[in-house]
């Protein structure tokens, strides 16, 4: 009986050891950009990037990594992406949103989606309650990694998120795994 629970207290270890060890993604983060202490544990990094003047609030760049099988493909997380975003004549998010792919410097398959409008997404995943920010601009990425995908969002007011678009790039493509 010991030496079971010593088994099963070892794959926990393993287990957490190698979840932590597939989220080893690194990037170059732009000068200004101010890092935070992640709000949670499936985010791996955060950042504030400071408005420019006529804003009303910060834009965020925020890592995630849910897991090696975690988090859904490419194309559903275009589309929710997507659906956070509602335009102000009427217009499909879709019809506005622009897809793109890079290659980060290491190698890794990078989607970046842009879209602008107003972001409802909601407050907390399950949550009736949306946001209502309207002039917003968001650029959600999904990166293929060897240990699962990885997810980076830079989301704010459209005149910050215009402004760090260029050193946001640069830190896309600094990605390392």
């Amino acid at each position: 009986m010991r030496m079971l629970i010593s088994a099963t207290v070892l794959a926990a270890a393993v287990s957490a050891t190698a979840f932590a060890s597939l989220a080893t993604i690194q990037f170059d983060a732009p000068k200004g950009w101010i890092s935070k202490t992640p709000s949670s544990s499936m985010r791996l990094a955060e950042y504030t990037v400071p408005k420019v003047a006529g804003d009303s609030e910060d834009a965020t760049v925020t890592v995630f990594f849910f897991g090696a099988t975690q988090g859904g493909n490419v194309q559903a997380n275009i589309d929710r992406w997507i659906s956070q975003m509602a335009q102000p004549d009427g217009k499909a998010s879709k019809d506005v949103a622009r897809t793109t792919t890079l290659t980060s410097a290491s190698g890794l398959k990078i989607t970046v989606v842009d879209v602008s409008g107003t972001y409802v997404a909601e407050v907390a995943p399950g949550s009736t309650e949306r946001f209502n920010k309207t002039g917003f601009r968001q650029l959600a990425v999904y990166i293929e990694t060897p240990g699962g995908p990885h997810f980076v969002k830079l989301l704010g007011p459209a005149a910050t998120v215009a402004k760090t678009t260029d050193a946001f790039t640069a830190f896309l493509k600094s990605a390392r795994y």
